[in-house]
């Protein structure tokens, strides 16, 4: 993690928009709607990196926004996670569309494929959430 202060260096792209780079690693500066237009920069660089969004996680929890800086974290998981590996998860998450043996082999893929954590931890919860309520099929 780079040597960041959440209180004074936020927001990140004004304080210290050096941290702030594309998965490519174009700088923050880079990113203009004329170099996309151009074909300059691919559209596919223009999302936050896990390293932004732990990053973002920080300022959240010195604000003491704990639930925030939750999700920032597991987005930063995410961040890595191919888009159609994210479209399986958020159909399976869907009422009805899972049993939960389909959830626990999610969170195990999650874990072991993506080093996601987090993710298969929140992917469990909802499946223990989907019992109790009736939702899985």
């Amino acid at each position: 993690m780079v040597d960041f202060d959440p209180w004074s260096e936020y927001p990140i792209s004004a304080h210290r928009p050096e941290l702030v780079h594309t998965p490519g690693g174009f700088a923050l500066a880079d990113l203009t709607l004329e170099q996309l237009r151009r074909g300059a920069i691919p559209e596919g660089e223009f999302r936050a990196t896990a390293e932004t969004l732990h990053m973002q996680a920080e300022v959240a929890l010195a604000a003491e926004r704990d639930q925030l800086a939750d999700n920032l974290n597991r987005a930063a998981e995410l961040a890595s996670i191919p888009d159609h590996v994210i479209l399986e998860i958020y159909t399976a998450l869907r009422p009805r569309r899972s049993s939960a043996n389909d959830l626990e082999r999610l969170a195990t893929r999650l874990e072991t494929e993506y080093a996601a954590m987090a993710v298969a931890a929140l992917v469990r919860e909802a499946g223990t959430a989907y019992a109790k309520r009736g939702l899985l099929v």
